[in-house]
């Protein structure tokens, strides 16, 4: 795992990825997008990793594709290359939400357009109280549905407020973030890093299949009835109760200690 486009580090089963573009704000390139799509999916069998941190340095979390590297070449393409753009930053989201390990999105500062897709797609988002947030495409002509914004935000935040960010693409202030469970958590910069790692070190101290089967069901049962959903539920829940996890959790309980679960870090 040794991406060139952006910072990439593995410690306590926890890897955390740092878009490392300051001085752009953490614009994304053509490169980037291949690299963290590419991170992404070789991460699926990195057994040893049981989260993925997102975050980026400086005083931007993304602030969607470079102006230069991206949008002034885009001007240029065809019909048939701007499809083969608009599907690779697809497959970005398909990888981050076809990813079994819980991704965090740590939001260190402002976060925009494909930005703000990213942070979307994550599973949990903190962000400190200056990572305001826009899905700027219409600003520029575009849809507001891009990059699953529109399959993804009305579910985060219900469809009237999802609506109105991705019609008007107006930036929406960290605590208004929070408030309307966009945002997870709204902490302080100071405090960024620490409240990151203590979740994500409790998630990667919590049973790996559990939690994957627990973003999988997140997925599935979006599109299923009620009925489908339970029986889907009911499958999964009853193969995990064959695992390890599960008979280690009740000894745990009965031994009144925290559970050890299998390949979890000490």
């Amino acid at each position: 795992m040794r991406p060139r486009s952006f910072g990439y580090e593995e410690a306590g089963g926890v890897a955390t990825i740092t878009l490392d573009r300051p001085e752009a704000l953490n614009a994304l390139t053509f490169e980037v997008y291949r690299e963290l799509t590419g991170t992404l999916r070789a991460l699926a069998a990195r057994r040893q990793v049981r989260v993925v941190v997102l975050t980026g340095r400086g005083r931007a979390f993304c602030t969607g594709g470079d102006v230069k590297e991206i949008i002034g070449e885009l001007l240029k393409y065809d019909r048939a290359r701007l499809a083969g753009f608009t599907r690779l930053t697809c497959d970005l989201i398909r990888a981050m939400r076809a990813l079994p390990q819980p991704i965090i999105a740590a939001l260190n500062g402002t976060v925009a357009g494909a930005g703000a897709a990213i942070a979307l797609a994550a599973d949990l988002r903190i962000a400190v109280d200056t990572a305001r947030i826009a899905f700027l495409f219409v600003k520029v002509g575009l849809s507001g549905a891009d990059m699953g914004a529109a399959h993804l935000l009305p579910r985060v935040v219900g469809l009237g407020r999802a609506t109105e960010m991705l019609m008007t693409g107006e930036f929406v202030e960290a605590a208004e973030a929070h408030r309307i469970g966009l945002y997870n958590r709204v902490v302080s910069a100071e405090s960024l890093e620490a409240e990151t790692s203590e979740l994500a070190a409790r998630l990667a101290r919590g049973p790996a299949a559990g939690l994957a089967a627990t973003k999988d069901a997140l997925n599935r049962e979006m599109h299923m009835s009620l009925e489908a959903a339970l029986e889907h539920e009911a499958a999964v829940q009853a193969e995990l109760m064959q695992g390890p996890d599960f008979h280690e959790g009740f000894a745990a309980f009965m031994a009144k200690r925290p559970p050890r679960f299998e390949g979890a870090p000490e």
